[in-house]
């Protein structure tokens, strides 16, 4: 009989007068792998935080093993052996790995003096039970995202842990990251560590997860054997909505490009890339980190100047030397970063919108019309159908999709001819993203030129009507989706 490391039952708490959680139970075994799931705000962190102390439930129990509770400390959920590891990793960017390893551990021993000797055994102890392999002196700071996560892991374990519950851990990963993670994950399984892996990533819990629980609105919708699951299924328990599958089929694309590139090159990034967009069409690119393909997406918005090769737009040769120049041409650009580089978050919802536009919507002595202001923001709100009781509230207030959908009607509030995104989904749960990919499909229709950059492979089948395959810094095959399939795919990355 499996052994019950954690149940939590009927568990509610609400903020302000809105119920977060409303009931919901949980059981986890020892050494099992299990998937909690569920858009934006249907409950997943607040759960998360009720088991590891941070809030305290309104009604329900906490059971441990034998132990029982009410309501539990940060100190007595990490004695019972869970151990959080959040999107930020809580570590320590300035010091060493060493230090970050060795600190709480001397700290919990109330060590007066610092032994680096004693420090390094420590550090040395935690890398060797996942055989990460890292230098121990290095900044933390300086390490990758996938090592900064292995740190944090690293260090959970220095603490006996019993449960590991990872917060989105794939978010800024490599598919190789990815792989190296899960394979980490299985190796704690057989040291019997159980694992709350929490994502809304399709593929990732059927890939890693035995068993799954699925949220919405603050109540659980089902737990179950992951076996038993599909697609459709999972779209639908964490949602409530169904959505039909298939790929996009451009229906009016122009004769003409409304961009062409030929032998764009930039050096140390990528070379000889040749390629055509029409009006109507959504051409996606992918490949490996590394492959080019982010770099390349700057070019053509004047962020990085080629070094070799020619861009036509509606068959005029432009130099592209910056991102002013750039927008002239009706070029938008979604980073990759929405939260850095998109957006403007202690801001307000409606400033983030009308931002690229303040000329268009100022009188010649720089004087914005209110009226036309507050118009246009109310017009894109919804459009896009932007949840938000008030677009003056702070952007920071919107959840990863809605953050999305700003960033999307900041660009087309302009004049665009070619957008193009980069990771247009990343961060974002399962209903949102089949919005945005809806959306995107009718602005192609309407008759904009789009460019999808992205390593989510079904996002690139689903929506794109050409695909090409950077390695390397080179296009390694330009495919249609009728010739591809995901496997065919990452052979062609890889």
């Amino acid at each position: 009989m499996e052994q019950n490391i954690l149940k939590v039952t009927d568990i509610k708490k609400s903020f302000a007068g809105v119920q977060a959680l409303k009931g919901v139970s949980l059981e986890i075994n020892a050494g099992e792998i299990h998937c909690l799931a569920g858009e934006n705000g249907s409950g997943k962190s607040t759960l998360i935080k009720v088991i590891s102390g941070v809030y305290t439930p309104d009604a329900g129990q906490i059971v441990f093993g034998e132990k029982t509770y009410n309501k539990i400390t940060p100190i007595e959920s990490i004695r019972n052996g869970v151990q959080v590891i959040y999107q930020d990793f809580s570590i320590f960017p300035n010091l060493t790995v060493m230090e970050n390893l060795a600190f709480n551990q001397e700290l919990a021993n109330k060590r007066k003096l610092v032994n680096r000797r004693r420090m390094r055994q420590i550090a040395e102890e935690a890398i060797g039970r996942i055989h990460f392999d890292v230098d121990l002196d290095a900044k933390v700071g300086s390490l990758s995202v996938a090592s900064k996560q292995l740190v944090a892991i690293c260090r959970a374990l220095m603490f006996d842990a019993k449960l590991i519950i990872m917060d989105e851990p794939t978010t800024a990963l490599t598919r190789k990251e990815v792989n190296a993670l899960f394979k980490i994950i299985l190796e704690l399984k057989d040291q019997g560590i159980a694992t709350l892996f929490v994502s809304h990533k399709l593929n990732e819990v059927f890939e890693i997860s035995e068993r799954f629980t699925i949220l919405r609105n603050g109540e659980r919708v089902i737990t179950g054997a992951t076996s038993e699951l599909n697609n459709k299924k999972f779209a639908y328990y964490m949602t409530g909505r169904e959505f039909e599958d298939g790929s996009f089929e451009p229906k009016d694309i122009s004769k003409e490009p409304i961009l062409e590139a030929q032998g764009l090159g930039l050096d140390g990034y990528f070379d000889d890339v040749s390629f055509r967009l029409h009006r109507g069409e959504i051409l996606g690119i992918t490949g490996l980190l590394g492959s080019g393909r982010t770099e390349l997406a700057l070019s053509l918005f004047g962020m990085r100047q080629v070094d070799s090769g020619t861009i036509t737009i509606e068959g005029k040769q432009v130099r592209l030397k910056s991102p002013e120049i750039a927008m002239n041409h009706g070029i938008g650009y979604v980073p990759e970063d929405r939260l850095t580089e998109g957006l403007f978050l202690p801001r307000s919802i409606g400033k983030n919108i009308i931002v690229s536009e303040l000329d268009s919507l100022s009188s010649r002595l720089g004087v914005i019309n209110r009226t036309d202001k507050k118009k246009e923001i109310h017009r894109w709100v919804k459009e896009l159908s932007i949840a938000t009781p008030n677009p003056d509230n702070a952007c920071s207030t919107l959840s990863g999709g809605n953050q999305q959908r700003v960033v999307l009607a900041k660009w087309l509030a302009r004049d665009l001819k070619i957008l193009i995104l980069n990771g247009p989904t990343m961060g974002v749960d399962i209903g949102s993203k089949h919005d945005i990919h809806q959306l995107l499909k009718r602005l192609a229709e309407q008759g904009l030129g789009i460019i999808i950059i992205s390593d989510d492979i079904p996002e690139i089948l689903a929506n794109c009507s050409k695909i090409l395959i950077m390695r390397n810094g080179k296009i390694n095959a330009m495919l249609s989706p009728e010739e591809a399939d995901e496997q065919i795919i990452f052979q062609r990355m890889a």
